[in-house]
């Protein structure tokens, strides 16, 4: 499979591909970047997929020269999700699979394609380490238990290997927001839903971050005098940067979280986690409000030697954004390097 540069990332052109669903996604693509160089072991590959809101660019906040994670030593491979509007999403699919009527697509699905990526196209035959923030998380878990002879060690932190019944209600109550907009029109709509879109934000900010972080005003440390100041800002991201379809697309992946809804595991979760060989830290934030560590603790009970290590803070869900909690950077950054350091 071939693939070329476009702006500053790659496609892999996978094909038409069979879904979970037993619909088949045509003509797929997965958009990618690469940092540094495959070693000639091949033992230095670092695999960040991307989260919801997020592309490889974002992922360039985790790592650097010098850092945990460093281009210098390792070989990067970014990947974006499908329905990020990089790699295929309802966005970019022309007809009969376009807006609304794109496949539902798992985190089973995200990862078998990652695979072919990684050892058809790169050369990789093992993983040092799998890491990523909130739905990147969740397939950090995902390639554990589904390739679990190809991973080293993994680093999941505000995520979860199963999408939890409260956490999924958060997402039905973001979706039916953004649905609501008079021109959603089934996901039809001739221009962007842009009420829905605003009212999307708005209700996901209360969620982003935690009730401390509203109470004592840090969202002046990102700029804003008041509350509606960010809340607009919301808005005006989720209005210029996203395809409502395309949000709609990647709710449905992390609705459907689960590492062992499969053939491989039937649904046992306990089988599925057991099933993990990679060495692995988790870092929830104690005030997350949707990855709580409540959830974190029940699987991290279920993998062989995981280090469950809950970090607080009033950041919520947003501590792990770059930027944001300087304290979270340098727990995540420590975990890593314990990660990748040789024995």
């Amino acid at each position: 499979m071939d693939g070329w540069m476009i702006e500053d990332y790659e496609i892999f052109e996978l094909g038409d591909v069979s879904l979970q669903s037993g619909e088949i996604l045509r003509s797929a693509r997965l958009a990618y970047k690469t940092y540094g160089t495959l070693s000639s072991s091949g033992d230095n590959v670092v695999l960040l997929p991307t989260f919801y809101t997020g592309t490889h660019v974002r992922n360039e906040g985790f790592f650097g020269f010098g850092r945990a994670i460093d281009p210098a030593r390792h070989f990067i491979v970014s990947v974006n999700l499908f329905g990020n509007g990089l790699s295929s999403s309802p966005s970019n699919t022309p007809a009969p699979q376009d807006g609304p009527r794109f496949p539902v697509i798992t985190f089973w699905d995200n990862v078998a394609c990652q695979h072919r990526l990684l050892t058809e196209r790169l050369g990789v035959k093992k993983m040092a380490l799998v890491a990523g923030w909130s739905m990147a998380g969740c397939q950090c878990f995902q390639w554990a238990a589904q390739f679990p002879e190809m991973v080293d060690a993994i680093l999941p932190f505000c995520a979860s290997a199963k999408t939890s019944p409260h956490n999924f209600v958060f997402l039905e109550g973001i979706k039916a927001a953004l649905c609501a907009d008079q021109s959603w029109n089934g996901g039809d709509y001739a221009m962007p839903p842009v009420a829905g879109l605003k009212a999307f934000a708005r209700v996901y900010a209360g969620w982003a971050y935690s009730q401390t972080f509203y109470r004592d005003g840090l969202y002046r440390k990102l700029g804003f005098d008041t509350i509606e100041e960010l809340l607009r800002d919301w808005e005006a991201d989720h209005v210029d940067n996203w395809d409502a379809n395309d949000l709609l697309a990647k709710l449905a992946t992390w609705q459907k979280g689960d590492v062992s809804a499969n053939s491989l595991y039937n649904g046992d979760l306990a089988h599925a986690l057991g099933a993990v060989r990679a060495r692995c830290i988790i870092i929830p934030c104690t005030q997350d409000l949707y990855f709580p560590p409540e959830d974190n603790a029940l699987e991290a009970d279920l993998i062989a030697g995981a280090q469950f290590q809950p970090y607080d803070s009033p950041w919520g869900h947003c501590a792990a954004s770059p930027g944001n909690d300087a304290g979270f950077t340098s727990a995540l950054e420590a975990s890593i390097a314990e990660l990748l350091q040789k024995d």
